[in-house]
């Protein structure tokens, strides 16, 4: 059963904490977009679910009505300790009290490590469904779009704007790093718009529920993905400035003048006029001439 607002702040009363804007805690109190998370996700019996920032347990109550098992992450001792008191005695539930990225950046090798280890049990997929906290929530869905393991489908909630990089095209100024990665690698579907007071406390931005089918690729494609960051992050360093002057910084001469042959890139345009395909292309040519030397 969904919790109402009222039933959270009970929890949190009796528990002696209050919600945390530097961990940021704004709980989803709607009870039919929660579901509606769920559904989108198609969680399954034999599923392994993430879920990052479970706060009060209304998500995780669902989800574990869904899945096989359900992993939560969360940073907040106070937090952490209610979801125990929930749902400690379910041998389908496993919390992990601690910050779910290491060095702000990459996820947590604990947490992929208990995520591989439920999953090889059930035999089903690995998959997130969140209301992210705002902070975690792009360096969280990259490292989990560029990792080795395939975590699929990714259904969650996050800050509006972040929603609109994730699916914007080429030559818009929300178009970047992260929408290539999330193009390149999966199926973007906005689920729905989530204004303010469908959280609380109330954030003073909208928020928007996305679910992201990440495609399957061969084996051994973690090198290529890598090869992909390496020379979009290289180049959206300084955006303003032209591929020629950014690739300057990440190759040679030489490989700078076979770039600029091939005839796919002009090196005048900026990189957010590259589209994702015309990004993939580039990190697999150049991915080959590092193979053929």
């Amino acid at each position: 059963m969904v919790q109402t607002r009222r039933q959270i702040e009970a929890l949190l009363n009796e528990a002696g904490i209050r919600p945390l804007k530097r961990f940021g805690q704004n709980f989803l109190i709607d009870g039919n977009l929660i579901r509606k998370l769920v559904s989108a996700a198609g969680v399954r019996s034999d599923d392994t679910v993430l879920e990052v920032g479970p706060g009060t347990g209304s998500l995780t109550e669902e989800l574990l009505a869904a899945a096989g098992h359900v992993v939560t992450v969360e940073i907040d001792k106070g937090l952490a300790a209610v979801c125990r008191g929930r749902f400690g005695g379910n041998e389908r539930f496993t919390l992990l009290h601690t910050d779910v990225l290491q060095r702000k950046s990459e996820i947590t090798p604990a947490v992929l490590d208990v995520l591989r280890a439920r999953q090889a049990r059930l035999g089903g997929r690995m998959m997130l469904v969140a209301n992210l906290p705002y902070q975690v929530a792009t360096p969280l869905l990259v490292d989990l779009l560029l990792g080795d393991d395939r975590v699929s489908p990714l259904c969650f909630t996050v800050q509006a704007e972040v929603a609109d990089r994730l699916v914007a095209p080429a030559g818009t100024k929300e178009y970047g790093p992260i929408s290539i990665y999330a193009q390149g690698f999966a199926e973007a579907t906005r689920i729905a718009r989530l204004p303010p007071e469908v959280f609380w406390p109330a954030p003073q931005v909208e928020s928007a529920m996305l679910r992201l089918s990440v495609r399957s690729g061969p084996p051994g494609m973690a090198p290529a993905k890598r090869g992909l960051a390496e020379v979009v992050h290289a180049c959206f360093l300084h955006r303003r400035k032209t591929l020629r002057r950014n690739l300057r910084t990440i190759m040679d001469d030489e490989t700078l003048d076979r770039v600029a042959r091939d005839g796919r890139w002009d090196l005048h345009d900026r990189p957010e006029q590259l589209t994702v395909a015309q990004w993939t292309e580039l990190a697999g040519f150049l991915a080959e001439r590092s193979r053929r030397k």
